[in-house]
């Protein structure tokens, strides 16, 4: 089984080269299912309903999300009702929505947990407490388990790594927009790294207009934030997972860099 996990995708730019760059891939890559992550496709923030309804089109099997999850209010008129679009799990409870999801795929189910890291990022219950409960929960009912773990500090994912090797089959980080070059099959088998990266515009900082950043650097005052426009980047991880033994057995980034 070939599984493909797409990096945050960010803005019309991200949901344009979602769009040209996922169904080729799944195509020439053998790829079962694919797991994107689409936090900020409304806009640079949050989802709506026309483009979660865009990555769909696109191919994504499963969308996770991350801290930006609620920026857009329509959400919590639609979350309920979707079985595969998932929002970190450890937010406190009640939370619309829900934390994880199993996804059912020849014969084997595959469960997708989406969680949020807590270095500096807002307030949510403990990600290593919560995905304990979650695994004690699930683990028996899936053949393989994927976690996209969304936070901002490398050392919170790479202990997240360690803390779940051998227990779930795949962690992937987001939320940072820039792929790392980690990527590994931990020693008890769980493929890893650190951050997946994004699909979105290629000329900004993060996927947001480039000058409205360096104006907030350089005065320290506040500006808005433009998601930007043009040549895009498409940044992905694909997983290799053994049949038989439901475990990775190879892993491989995948970097679509447009030109300038």
């Amino acid at each position: 089984m070939n599984i493909l996990l797409v990096g945050d995708i960010c803005g019309r730019t991200g949901r344009t080269a979602l769009l040209r760059y996922l169904p080729n891939l799944k195509r020439e890559r053998n790829i079962d299912i694919a797991i994107v992550n689409g936090e900020n496709s409304a806009g640079g923030r949050g989802i709506t309903r026309s483009t979660l309804d865009e990555m769909y089109r696109a191919g994504a099997d499963v969308i996770t999300s991350g801290n930006h999850i609620w920026d857009k209010k329509e959400i919590v008129n639609f979350i309920d009702q979707e079985a595969f679009l998932i929002r970190p799990a450890n937010y406190p409870d009640p939370a619309p929505g829900r934390g994880y999801c199993i996804y059912p795929l020849k014969a084997k189910n595959i469960g997708v947990i989406n969680l949020s890291g807590r270095s500096f990022m807002p307030p949510m219950d403990c990600p290593f407490q919560k995905i304990d409960q979650i695994l004690k929960r699930i683990s028996h009912e899936c053949d393989i388990i994927i976690l996209d773990f969304h936070a901002e500090t490398t050392s919170e994912k790479i202990a997240m790594g360690w803390y779940l090797d051998g227990r779930i089959t795949c962690l992937v980080g987001t939320h940072t927009h820039v792929q790392t070059a980690d990527e590994q099959i931990l020693p008890q088998g769980t493929a890893y790294i650190t951050d997946l990266g994004m699909v979105g515009p290629r000329v900004s900082v993060l996927g947001m207009e480039k000058e409205k950043v360096i104006e907030r650097f350089k005065y320290c005052r506040p500006v808005r934030f433009e998601t930007a426009d043009g040549a895009a980047v498409f940044s992905a991880l694909q997983v290799q997972i053994d049949d038989k033994t439901n475990k990775a057995v190879h892993i491989e980034r995948v970097l679509i860099n447009e030109p300038y």
